[in-house]
């Protein structure tokens, strides 16, 4: 077939077809028999899983299952409406981790929270939406991630949102809530939005901020991420709910019978081809741990904020059986696994079940899960998996290092001054309540709309400190071994050594946030560390994939983390002296207004919690620096094994996590849709229609033009970084092109092309085989 006189552009999209099957929630049986294999197995049902899930599905000739170990939740109140924020924490959708005693600090563990649901995080999470600033994107990109910055980001962010801006100008102006539209979606799924209500203690921190150099944000959701700011919820701006993971990316999907979701199953690991399986994991363990929850199924619920208690239901499910395999160890710098499907079960007592993945497995089962996945799966730390009897499948030393995480410290510095409403009236005027519930089942507005705490300030050290040049100097200082855990990888060392030195030069910015300071506007100024510089650990505790993996945070483990806190508490003691606070009329009880350095020191040691952010386990990151995924999010050394989490993150954000997690699982979509090629006539080239061809890809950035192929003049366009190093082989590149050779990604097998007059046909051939091809004529 002649390319001459031809107006053909080819999409090649690496994604097959394969038979079609649903097992769905929504008018079909939740548990209905499953298909033997799927295109796609996504692990992880919550804000990543059911995003990767739900932009697959978008494809009608692709199958994808998304498994999830907890339930569905029941619409309940507790879920939706926002005055319940934080109530459902210790519940039935909660995994009920803790920490490995914290000996750094009192000795005791903590609890760590972690959505086990339909939704994941996005229904147990106290709402917040923002991204965190430039150069956190920047920092990554910088850290050998190429198109990870903030400009390669925020489109993502963008994709992934629906923004209505706040209802009144006069509430705008008088909370400083202002907003760019050219950062914000209007199409995505999540509502973005604000709500009813506001307390008017926001305004005094504001300007007790602006007052001691704080500047407030204009939108914080445009990048320069330092200052005060009112951050939006994911809230449905018309009736003023929770606007999760569930209801967003899967509830308005589930009649594509393509998109399949399983609940109450929890996958046991990962299949790699070749590689065998200790025998305790693939077989069922009764009398243990049955369900993976952790602290034996018992949790207090400490929360995050104000509200009326709420109860929520109980739920149910089961399941079956699996495969010999044999054992290979290699290298991740030079081995090429493949993944061939995920075991499963219903319970630890239950019999594990198999089910393939023809194209890939991509893992979003969260940062502290993943990590525990990928080690039972025979992919981690070699002397960890050897020292459980695991076959090393990949000795992939920052499997479950490199543990981040927002820790946070409570203060009380309640309100004396009765004229302001207060959230507290929530729980101790029920008359106050009733009217408030009255008004929200009515109006959808009033105090049950504000449950989430959006009055915040993310605050540049050197504004708040005189000692922030001699903090920043000492960590510079550190040998960046000092603080780590003992025995690590060098590759981890060499990793941790960049992210320090990232840290240090932008901690001394005076528009990069050090710490986050949480306002409950009743008195509480939460102080949470956004860029720390201590590094945990999440590892698996037994060969039962039932029980929860060993989370080590290592809060404060390096001092520079406790300094910040330190100075954060000591500037609440100037804004509460500020004048625009002295109307609440505050009392200063933890810490005292006289508190010194050792009491404030008693206080941390005893208050750290976590954020509710763990991340990193699972870092973007090449080899040498300790990373497990490349910027394609692909798991090295494997062939068609991805994580999409929190877990990629090299280095944590300073902002709530979830409007993050959102962009990063929408980014992958266009790199799953696999290789972009455009063969283009010279009559075609520079036609409107090819014009508008190129510009609906927005993925092709980079782009190679080759002319005079053959006896034929005409143009090739290729996205060049879909190849990743892999090279376009030619001879006689002056005259013409002999063989094409193009290693296509996702099936890792050269195909040749023999001259340029074959080049169509032959494509032809390979698309009928296993690629979707999709051909235009030019108009």
């Amino acid at each position: 077939m002649h390319l001459l006189g031809l107006a053909v552009a080819i999409v090649a999209v690496c994604l097959s077809l394969f038979a079609n099957g649903s097992v769905h929630l929504h008018g079909r049986a939740l548990n209905a028999p499953l298909l033997d294999s799927y295109d796609y197995i996504v692990v992880g049902c919550g804000i990543s899983g059911l995003v990767v899930t739900n932009r697959l599905s978008e494809d009608p000739d692709v199958n994808v299952l998304c498994i999830e170990a907890g339930d569905a939740d029941q619409y309940e109140p507790i879920i939706q409406t926002p005055v319940y924020v934080g109530a459902d924490i210790g519940g039935i959708y909660d995994w009920l981790l803790s920490t490995t005693p914290q000996t750094q600090l009192d000795g005791q563990s903590r609890p760590m929270p972690q959505g086990k649901v339909l939704g994941g995080g996005s229904i147990l999470n106290a709402m917040c939406w923002n991204r965190g600033g430039q150069d956190d994107y920047n920092a990554w990109a910088e850290l050998g991630n190429p198109g990870w910055d903030w400009e390669g980001m925020l489109p993502y962010f963008i994709k992934s949102e629906t923004y209505t801006p706040v209802y009144s100008a006069e509430i705008a102006r008088e909370y400083s809530i202002n907003y760019n539209p050219d950062v914000h979606g209007t199409s995505g799924p999540v509502q973005v939005s604000y709500p009813r209500f506001f307390y008017p203690q926001s305004t005094n921190l504001f300007a007790a901020l602006n007052y001691l150099g704080v500047p407030t944000q204009f939108d914080p959701n445009d990048g320069s991420s330092a200052g005060a700011a009112f951050v939006p919820s994911d809230l449905d701006p018309i009736n003023q709910t929770r606007s999760d993971a569930r209801r967003t990316y899967f509830d308005p999907y589930a009649s594509r019978p393509n998109f399949n979701v399983i609940t109450g199953q929890h996958v046991t690991r990962v299949l790699v081809e070749g590689v065998d399986s200790n025998f305790a994991i693939s077989n069922p363990t009764p009398g243990g741990n049955e369900n993976g929850n952790g602290m034996n199924g018992m949790a207090s619920n400490e929360g995050f904020g104000f509200g009326p208690e709420g109860t929520t239901p109980t739920l149910n499910n089961d399941s079956e059986s699996p495969p010999d395999r044999l054992f290979r160890r290699q290298s991740p710098s030079t081995s090429n696994l493949r993944i061939t499907g995920v075991e499963f079960a219903a319970s630890a007592s239950a019999a594990r079940r198999t089910i393939t993945a023809t194209r890939e497995v991509i893992v979003a089962a969260g940062a502290l899960h993943s990590a525990q996945l990928l080690q039972l799966s025979g992919i981690g730390p070699a002397s960890l998996l050897e020292s459980f009897g695991i076959p090393v499948a990949l000795d992939l030393p920052g499997v479950g290092n490199n543990l981040q995480d927002h820790c946070l410290v409570g203060t009380f510095y309640p309100y004396n001054n009765d004229s302001y409403p207060s959230p507290t009236e929530l729980t101790t005027n029920a008359t106050y309540n009733s009217a408030a519930e009255d008004e929200y089942y009515a109006f959808k507005t009033g105090p049950w709309t504000a449950g989430s705490p959006n009055a915040l300030a993310f605050n540049p050290l050197p504004l708040i400190s005189d000692n922030s040049a001699s903090i920043l100097s000492g960590a510079d200082d550190q040998d960046p071994a000092a603080y780590l855990a003992s025995d690590l990888d060098p590759t981890i060392i060499a990793g941790y050594t960049l992210q320090k030195e990232s840290l240090v030069r932008r901690l001394a910015e005076t528009n990069v946030a050090s710490y986050e300071i949480i306002n409950n506007n009743a008195g509480s100024l939460t102080v949470a560390v956004m860029h720390p510089f201590s590094r945990g650990q999440c590892y698996i505790s037994s060969v039962d994939p039932f029980e929860p993996p060993s989370i080590d945070p290592r809060w404060l483990t390096n001092p520079v983390d406790r300094q910040v806190l330190i100075e954060a508490m000591l500037f609440n003691r100037e804004i509460l002296a500020a004048p625009p606070m002295l109307p609440l009329q505050a009392a200063q009880f933890v810490p005292t207004v006289d508190a010194d350095e050792d009491a404030i020191n008693a206080i941390i040691n005893a208050g750290i919690r976590t954020e509710f952010h763990p991340s990193g386990t699972c870092a973007m990151l090449p080899l040498e620096q300790g990373g497990v995924v490349d910027p394609r999010l692909r798991v090295h050394g494997t062939q068609n094994l991805r994580v999409v989490d929190a877990g990629i993150f090299p280095m944590i954000p300073a902002a709530h996590l979830q409007a993050v997690v959102y962009g990063v699982a929408e980014k992958p979509d266009n790199d799953f849709h696999g290789v972009k090629l455009f063969v283009v006539d010279e009559n075609c080239f520079n036609s409107h229609f090819c014009q508008r061809l190129v510009q609906s890809h927005h993925s092709v950035r980079r782009r190679l033009c080759l002319s005079q192929l053959d006896d034929v003049s005409s143009g090739i366009f290729i996205e060049c970084d879909v190849f990743n190093g892999n090279k376009l082989l030619h001879s006689g590149f002056e005259q013409h092109f002999d063989h094409y050779v193009f290693q296509l990604r996702l099936f890792k097998q050269y195909v040749v092309f023999d001259g340029v007059r074959d080049f169509i046909g032959d494509l032809y051939a390979l698309a009928k085989q296993q690629l979707r091809l999709l051909v235009f004529d030019c108009v």
